[in-house]
């Protein structure tokens, strides 16, 4: 795999490798075994500083303590609706923060303008680092480091009230390097590129940001709230939702994943409707030709909506199965 990559110039992800010549064989590559990817797009922000995990305890939804080397936050809105979504990491004088594309600067300018009189310093680094991704738990002392949640991966063991069952696996890895050793790291790699990486994340039903969230999306409607929120941690902001909603009821929707009917070679675009029985229930927020199950989206439906429902999503037919119960 080490012909010429591929890019995909209407995501946002078009500044990486899209595929490299044979998107569906590099899929298979990553269910088999390590592989590797360039993720150099990702921002990444730095706080430093003495009260560096304390402010961030105040500030996420996740426990943020020194002894924790790698964790998964969100930042909510005061309504507690997603605002930011992270990967963290934790290294000696310094906690990274992994973000999606374009998110870095309004994560940088928000974290500075909650600063007030404490010892902190945010600074914006992505120009100076880059994040390299490979599959599975892969471990290298040279760079800090980021694993996905146990709760991602399936059968891990961890209880998870709203996932009971995981279609397949997301365990990777994420390493945060100097942009400038980009190459190196990743030359005599089994490479792949994005289609593969998104692939295996519709696969297991693991969300993104800016994909399956809104405005409106509250973690509980994704399944974030084992992954990525900790319940007995102080104040944060959006705490009030997130607690209302987990203690007295249920989100008012759900993650979902359509196995969508193939006979066309077209898959519909993201954001189509969802339908059942010619009424909108959801939209699609993420799609593929995957390697082994053909055309397969996420969608952010109506919890109302039946389980054992079959749905249309362009006009096509598509079987759920249910992420969040």
């Amino acid at each position: 795999m080490t012909a010429t990559p591929h890019m995909d110039d209407t995501s946002i992800d078009a500044s990486v490798a899209w595929h490299y010549g044979e998107p569906l064989k590099e899929q298979r590559a990553m269910a088999m075994g390590e592989v590797w990817i360039d993720l150099s797009h990702k921002g990444i922000v730095t706080v430093t500083g003495a009260d560096r995990h304390s402010w961030l305890h105040s500030l996420l939804t996740q426990e943020i303590i020194a002894d924790i080397d790698s964790t998964h936050a969100l930042i909510l809105s005061p309504h507690g609706h997603i605002e930011h979504d992270l990967h963290i990491v934790n290294d000696d004088e310094t906690v990274w923060l992994i973000v999606e594309p374009q998110m870095a600067e309004s994560l940088t300018k928000y974290l500075d303008s909650m600063r007030f009189m404490l010892r902190v310093d945010v600074a914006n680094v992505s120009d100076a680092y880059a994040v390299v991704g490979a599959s599975g738990f892969v471990t290298d002392d040279h760079f800090p480091t980021w694993h996905s949640p146990k709760v991602f991966v399936q059968n891990s063991g961890v209880s998870d009230r709203y996932v009971t069952q995981r279609p397949e696996s997301w365990e990777v890895t994420e390493f945060i390097v100097p942009r400038d050793h980009v190459a190196e790291v990743l030359a005599g790699r089994t490479l792949v590129g994005t289609w593969a990486w998104e692939a295996a994340r519709i696969r297991a039903g693991v969300p993104r940001l800016n994909f399956e969230s809104d405005h409106k999306t509250i973690p509980h409607e994704l399944g974030l709230i084992t992954a990525a929120v900790h319940l007995n941690k102080g104040c944060y902001r959006g705490q009030e939702t997130v607690a209302r909603v987990y203690n007295l009821g249920k989100p008012p929707r759900r993650l979902v994943q359509l196995e969508i009917d193939g006979s066309t070679n077209d898959l519909p675009a993201i954001g189509a409707p969802v339908e059942l029985d010619g009424v909108v229930v959801g939209r699609l927020t993420s799609v593929v030709q995957d390697y082994e199950h053909g055309p397969l989206g996420l969608a952010v439906i109506k919890r109302s909506t039946p389980t054992d429902a079959v749905l249309t999503v362009g006009g096509v037919s598509a079987s759920q199965t249910p992420i969040v119960e």
